[in-house]
């Protein structure tokens, strides 16, 4: 007996499958098969020049690792009142390992959280276009009500013209805002929603002046874009948009830019020369002073966003103190590239904040996969588990469309492996992430995440 029902707010990563708690190893496929009773059926469609298994019928079992060959087609939708999912993943090709961790996640969430009515199909994509479009069209034909992915933004663009005819909603895991669309739900980790937290924080401390050094790539612009949405409606204001080359070959001078450099040391030349020109006291301790520093002025900003990541983030952090700069008087601002280990190392990014789920959160499903798969997961991992979870819990509505766009945009939202989150009519989504703070250890929480919606506006 499981203990998931429907409530105002979902909650998917708490409740599990009665026996089987929040922190526990789901149980052996032996048992997990003898407590479904279910079999797997696979059949082997063959789309144009395209192959792609597909599981029906299934309680997906940690450790399954290849599909029964036979060629029994998927029944139409609703036979045996079942609740068909497809779920579009790039099981094969250069990203497979990340569909691979996807589909991992999926089966945790299936186990969790599955009832004998949920059917999961998953599908390959082929990390292309091209496959994803083949692998909807499966989908579609074998009853899907849902389809969750593909991962790809070029991939969700392919499959939503067919899953719009089809009158089915769909849930990529993309981060391109561009991809959302009504009945199209981006479920990833919008960097809109990044840089509303980080401001949002950061007004609250008393910032009001910001800037943005970002690379001149689809996501820098895409940060840029945001703040420069986001920062009016705080009552701050945006005062400076610096763009470097991705290779950065232009670094060093778009730093020095930034930073006034020029100017600002030469109005220490001027100042030196009108102290030396005298020959009072006052004036000589002035200039003893002044021989002590590269410039004199303030920048004309409290806080930078710089949404890099890895050697680049170490290397533009490294920069900013060279011209002048101080990360003592100026704040550094991340988005959730900064959420990897070991920038604390850098001593410029000490103290610098960034947006992230809450660490305590989804330590659980970390910890579990770990023990399933003997691997660390990366963070897409989150929305599989998520995704999955979502649909089985509103596939036990009592309703001819348990995945209608009311039912996904749900106002209250869910709460997930990464804390809450919601998902708009417009396709887009809201989560609720902490904020924190880099360490020379690593990082720590300063604020924590929201637990509703209702209770925390950011």
């Amino acid at each position: 007996m499981t203990v998931w029902r429907v409530l105002p707010f979902f909650v998917l990563a708490s409740l599990m499958v009665s026996g089987c708690g929040s922190n526990d190893v789901p149980r052996s496929a032996a048992q997990a098969k003898q407590a479904r009773d279910q079999t797997v059926i696979a059949s082997a469609e063959v789309v144009g020049q395209q192959s792609f298994p597909v599981l029906a019928r299934t309680q997906l079992i940690p450790g399954l690792n290849a599909v029964l060959e036979a060629t029994i087609p998927s029944p139409p939708r609703d036979t045996y009142g079942l609740v068909r999912v497809g779920l579009l993943l790039p099981l094969t090709g250069p990203a497979a390992d990340v569909g691979q961790s996807l589909l991992n996640a999926a089966q945790m969430a299936l186990f969790d959280v599955g009832d004998e009515r949920f059917v999961l199909q998953p599908y390959d994509t082929r990390g292309t276009p091209r496959g994803a479009a083949l692998a909807a069209a499966l989908a579609v034909a074998h009853g899907a009500q849902l389809l969750l992915g593909p991962v790809f933004s070029a991939s969700a663009k392919a499959v939503a013209p067919q899953a719009r005819a089809a009158g089915i909603n769909m849930v990529p895991f993309t981060t391109d805002p561009s991809v959302a669309a009504p009945g199209v739900f981006v479920i990833g980790f919008l960097a809109h929603e990044q840089v509303r937290r980080i401001i949002s924080f950061s007004r609250a401390q008393g910032i009001e002046r910001f800037a943005v050094l970002a690379p001149a790539t689809p996501y820098g612009e895409t940060v840029v874009d945001a703040m420069s949405q986001l920062i009016p409606a705080t009552g701050a204001v945006l005062t400076r948009v610096a763009y470097y080359d991705p290779s950065g070959e232009n670094l060093n001078d778009v730093v020095r830019s930034l930073a006034d450099y020029d100017s600002r040391h030469n109005a220490l030349l001027v100042q030196r020369a009108e102290l030396e020109s005298r020959s009072d006291a006052v004036s000589r301790v002035a200039l003893r002073r002044l021989e002590r520093l590269d410039t004199i002025g303030e920048v004309p900003y409290d806080a930078i966003l710089i949404p890099a990541k890895g050697g680049r983030l170490i290397e533009v952090a490294a920069l900013l103190p060279f011209y002048d700069i101080d990360p003592g008087r100026v704040q550094l601002l991340g988005t959730m590239v900064w959420h990897t280990p070991g920038l604390g190392k850098e001593p410029a990014l000490v103290g610098g904040w960034y947006p992230a789920p809450s660490p305590q959160g989804n330590a659980s499903f970390y910890s579990r996969y770990r023990k399933l798969y003997d691997a660390t997961p990366p963070a897409i991992a989150t929305h599989g588990y998520d995704a999955i979870a979502l649909a089985a819990v509103l596939g036990r509505t009592p309703s001819n469309e348990p995945f209608s766009s009311d039912s996904l945009a749900s106002p209250s939202g869910f709460s997930g492996v990464d804390g809450v989150f919601r998902l708009l009519p417009t396709g887009l989504s809201e989560r609720g992430l902490a904020v924190l703070e880099i360490t020379r250890d690593g990082s720590e929480p300063i604020d924590p995440a929201p637990v509703t919606f209702e209770a925390t506006q950011f």
